[in-house]
């Protein structure tokens, strides 16, 4: 295997981890923050959960990202290899200043910005990039209704109970975690999986795009391995900055978002865990009482959201521009 490939596998897989410890915040934080289990439990049982995810529900994903959104006989391993550049850095950045930005935002604007630099724009298909973008920028309304009308339901249905119910929410908060971490890891880690088959294909050692066993097992490792390190300032994000969670609140959340995601995984849509997760959360809040909601810390995340896509395709125009330099 040539080592430009080898590159991109590393680094795929480098950008894998950082997505375990960028959204492992938006799988547990509700669950943490609600006190239904402790961080390093809640960690580690996400971490099996996400591994185990694609094994169960496939690969549509991946083969959206690598095989539907850009021409392989069109583009080079170069524009691979900046596009994760790009995606790495901007989740180190955004890591570092404590953003709960998206990767998979991060990840297709580098997309974009290598394959356009690098090949042109005849080598994005419509039909891909369209069904991405639809994925992407619909999610965070449906997980915010759904939250909504998950926990207004209810409400509803438990308006006569007494205090105990919080213990049965509490537990139950156990199920819906599972639920969201299998989800994530059939969504998320399907990304890499998508990059890494790209690769190859690019690089002649794949004659069609088939994701191999070696390279699902691999994403998944990684993946699960981030989640069990734990990205701790996003974790307090999420788990705080919005409001003060409830078991009730953690719940109907975590069953939203498990709900948007699972849903888009099967079709074959790539969504950001992180925007539906705080969407889901904020429409949770809303259900009780708009002002519950701290609407300054939603905007300021929204603001990361909109910069990531043209921020990432700029980062990965300049590494693709930086790597031919040195990788003709």
């Amino acid at each position: 295997m040539s080592p430009i490939i080898i590159a991109v596998i590393v680094l795929a897989l480098g950008f894998d981890f950082l997505n375990g410890i960028h959204d492992s915040s938006n799988v547990v934080a509700t669950m943490i923050s609600s006190r239904a289990l402790s961080p390093r439990v809640a960690l580690g049982m996400t971490a099996v959960a996400e591994f185990s995810g694609p094994l169960i529900f496939g690969v549509a994903v991946a083969n959206t990202i690598g095989h539907e959104f850009v021409a392989a006989e069109a583009i080079s391993t170069q524009v691979i290899l900046a596009a994760l550049v790009s995606a790495i850095l901007w989740n180190l950045f955004t890591w570092y200043l404590g953003f709960p930005s998206s990767s998979s935002h991060a990840l297709i604007g580098g997309l974009v910005g290598a394959v356009v630099v690098g090949a042109g724009w005849k080598a994005i298909q419509l039909p891909g990039i369209e069904k991405i973008l639809i994925a992407l920028f619909t999610s965070p309304i449906i997980g915010f209704i759904f939250g909504y009308i998950i926990l207004k339901l209810i409400l509803f249905l438990s308006w006569n109970a007494t205090p105990r119910i919080n213990g049965i929410f509490k537990r139950s908060q156990v199920v819906t975690a599972l639920a969201l971490a299998l989800s994530h890891g059939a969504n998320d880690a399907q990304k890499t999986m998508g990059i890494i088959t790209l690769a190859l294909l690019t690089g002649g050692y794949l004659q069609t795009f088939v994701v191999p066993l070696w390279v699902i097992l691999l994403s998944g490792s990684m993946i699960a391995l981030g989640t069990s390190v734990g990205g701790w300032r996003l974790i307090r994000t999420l788990g705080a900055k919005f409001y003060k969670i409830r078991p009730i609140d953690g719940f109907a959340s975590q069953l939203a978002s498990a709900a948007v995601i699972l849903g888009a995984s099967i079709a074959g849509g790539p969504v950001s865990t992180t925007q539906v997760v705080s969407s889901a959360i904020m429409g949770v809040g809303a259900a009780e009482r708009l002002n519950k909601v701290r609407w300054g810390v939603a905007k300021e995340i929204a603001m990361a959201w909109l910069l990531t896509i043209p921020a990432t395709a700029l980062l990965a125009a300049g590494a693709y521009w930086i790597i031919i330099q040195f990788i003709p």
